[in-house]
């Protein structure tokens, strides 16, 4: 075969010499020339002067930066306890929060009793009770609603479980008490509204989603987001829906989605995406949108976008949290980030005193400035029940905490309830609650009932 060569290029080639052809030795001479005129201008080559940065330095941002030092104790102006008869919601909407409940603060165990099934391998209670006019409502892990009397004693048991399906097939929901009737969600993707006294139906709703958070009942209406990310607005004596503002599914998501909070002009809501938008009450409109995103670098857990801090509502602010690292203020009007930290929160914060507090993403117990996010102090709590690092373990959960009696109560399903002082973040006693917490405490006449993982209510005072 003969040389043929274009513009530079070898098409062909034959031997020249012991493996080598005509064209590697064209371009051999090439590379030598290049070389030599590289060499002639070594002397003016100038050094690069200044401080070297690590090449992942490029993927460091300020909101990663290191934390500004802790405040330290400080003291607290507690507002005034509360001796309300009725804990009806979750805490983000003003309207409905007992922001101090009364509690002896040496309380003990007074009363347990059955409320269904408790936590499974794939069915978990999720729900908080509530309470009002002397009926505490719960939900269990198999969708069974329960009212119980302040004695303990139990009135009455509805299923929630469709007939299309079978009874186990699916768990979590909220629960919300208004317009005198008991409104309930569930796994399997439906709106109930009860008889408070009787627990017969009054209507039920399908949301054409399951995973649904807790409802929130608000001058008629009744505001809940369906597990796939639609956030709807319902007649409250009818279950009609007013009007719906369609979301987009998470990828992933967590038990017992945020419910939402409500203002007189307002309605906040929170998706599995991160996403908390704004909307006007009456007539559906988005207002403002806002994405808390975040990462908790090494934690495989932090990738979960989920809101997991239901929006809590404090004057012109609003603070939500996620699972991945994230604490943000918002202004209510506007949906402007006045501020951002860098840990994320478990549940909704309880405000109190200028001061937010919550556990994080990392089950540590906060106490962070509402205006700045300034952390006074963080705590410690059980994390993994052992120590493993070829083996997941299970992690223990953390529930509240809530302000009362003058100390935060954290619930947690180690069997314990841990009492806080506020100022400092000492931890004052600890109580046993037989079986573990599940969900966080709520409060009513000098009383605290915790729902246990066994499918038990507790009262203490």
């Amino acid at each position: 075969m003969g040389i043929k060569e274009s513009q530079g290029l070898c098409e062909a080639s034959e031997p020249i010499g012991r493996g080598a052809t005509k064209c590697s030795h064209h371009l051999g001479l090439a590379v030598l020339f290049v070389s030599s005129l590289l060499l002639v201008g070594c002397d003016d080559v100038d050094t690069i002067s200044g401080e070297r940065l690590s090449v992942r330095s490029v993927l460091k941002t300020q909101a990663l930066s290191e934390p500004a030092a802790a405040l330290g104790p400080k003291a607290i102006k507690l507002p005034k306890l509360s001796k309300s008869s009725n804990w009806t919601h979750r805490i983000g909407t003003p309207k409905y929060r007992v922001t101090h409940p009364a509690l002896n603060p040496e309380f003990t165990l007074k009363w347990s009793t059955p409320i269904g099934q408790g936590d499974k391998r794939k069915n978990r209670i999720s729900a908080e009770p509530v309470i009002a006019d002397g009926r505490i409502f719960t939900l269990d892990s198999r969708s069974f609603v329960t009212a119980t009397s302040v004695d303990g004693d139990t009135l009455w048991s509805y299923d929630l479980t469709p007939a299309r399906d079978r009874s186990g097939d699916a768990s979590g929901g909220g629960l919300a008490y208004g317009n005198d009737t008991l409104y309930v969600t569930s796994g399997y993707g439906t709106l109930t509204a009860l008889t408070p006294k009787t627990g017969t139906l009054r209507w039920a709703q399908n949301l054409e989603s399951g995973g649904p958070g807790a409802p929130t009942v608000y001058d008629g209406v009744v505001y809940v987001v369906a597990g796939n990310g639609t956030s709807i607005a319902l007649e409250a004596d009818s279950g009609r829906v007013r009007w719906q503002i369609d979301g987009i599914s998470a990828v992933t998501a967590v038990d017992g989605g945020a419910a939402p909070a409500v203002t007189d002009k307002f309605v906040i809501f929170a998706l599995g995406t991160g996403e908390v938008f704004s909307a006007f009450r009456k007539g559906g409109l988005r207002f403002w949108s806002n994405i808390i995103s975040g990462q908790r670098l090494g934690a495989a857990a932090a990738t979960l976008s989920a809101v997991t801090s239901d929006p809590v509502v404090v004057g012109q602010t609003v603070y939500i949290g996620t699972h991945s690292g994230r604490l943000a203020a918002l202004d209510v009007t506007s949906g402007k980030r006045l501020w951002t930290l860098n840990d994320g929160a478990l549940g909704p914060v309880w405000p109190a005193g200028g001061s937010l507090f919550f556990v994080s993403d990392t089950n540590k117990l906060m106490r962070v400035r509402a205006r700045d996010g300034q952390v006074f102090w963080s705590v410690d709590l059980p994390d993994f029940t052992k120590k493993n690092p070829k083996k997941s373990v299970r992690i223990f959960g953390h529930y509240g905490p809530v302000l009362a009696g003058g100390q935060l109560i954290v619930a947690s399903d180690d069997g314990l309830l841990r009492m806080f002082d506020p100022a400092s973040g000492d931890l004052l006693r600890s109580v046993a609650v037989p079986g573990g917490a599940t969900a966080a405490p709520i409060f009513a006449k000098g009383t605290m009932y915790v729902v246990s993982t066994k499918g038990a209510l507790h009262a203490f005072r």
